[in-house]
C-alpha cells in the first residue's frame, strides 16, 4: 500500500480552505464597499455590522504597536499554514474530522494574511454586543479559525485513548 492510500488523500479537503478564503474576502469587500468605517448598522438586537480595521491579532492584541506586528503576523500565519498543510497531508483515511478542522483554520489564516499584506490591517465587520458590552468585531476568517480550533478541541474528547506501549506488551 502506498502512502496516498494510507493517508486517504486528505489534501482533497483544500477546496474547503479555498471556499473559506473566497467567502471571507468577498464578505470583506462587500462590507468595505457598503459600510462607513466605525458606523454601526443594526441588523437585529445584539448584532450590528460595523466596519473596523484591526492592525493587531485576535481581540486587537498588539494593535497599538508601531507596525512591526503586521509582518510578524503575516510570517507567523504563513509558517502555521505550511505546518497545517504538512499535517493535513499526514492524516490517515479515518481522520476526516481533523482534516476539516485543519482546512478551516488554514482558510481563515490565509484570508486574514491577504488583508494584512494588501491593506496593512484585517477588515472586521461582524459586531455582537450586550447592553454596553461590545464583543470585538470579527470576520468570516476569524469564524472559520474558531470553528476549526473548536473542532480540534472536541476531537481530543472524541478519540478513545490508546493504551500505553508498556500496557500493550504486558497484556500478551
Amino acid at each position: 500500500m502506498n502512502n496516498t492510500e494510507e493517508t486517504g488523500s486528505k489534501l482533497r479537503w483544500l477546496w474547503l480552505a479555498v471556499l473559506v478564503i473566497l467567502l471571507d474576502l468577498g464578505s470583506k469587500a462587500l462590507a468595505t464597499a457598503m459600510l462607513t468605517y466605525g458606523n454601526p448598522v443594526p441588523v437585529m438586537p445584539l448584532f450590528n455590522l460595523t466596519l473596523l480595521h484591526n492592525t493587531g491579532a485576535a481581540f486587537s492584541f498588539l494593535a497599538g504597536a508601531a507596525g512591526w506586528q503586521r509582518w510578524f503576523f503575516v510570517s507567523l500565519a504563513l509558517v502555521v499554514s505550511v505546518v497545517l498543510v504538512v499535517w493535513l497531508k499526514s492524516l490517515r483515511r479515518d481522520e476526516t474530522w481533523s482534516a476539516i478542522a485543519i482546512v478551516l483554520i488554514l482558510g481563515g489564516a490565509l484570508g486574514n494574511v491577504y488583508d494584512r499584506v494588501v491593506h496593512g490591517y484585517v477588515v472586521d465587520f461582524l459586531h455582537f454586543y450586550w447592553n454596553d458590552y461590545h464583543f470585538p468585531a470579527f470576520n468570516i476568517a476569524d469564524t472559520a479559525i474558531t470553528i476549526g480550533a473548536g473542532m480540534m478541541i472536541l476531537d481530543i474528547f472524541r478519540k478513545p485513548r490508546e493504551p500505553d506501549a508498556d500496557n500493550r506488551s504486558d497484556n500478551r
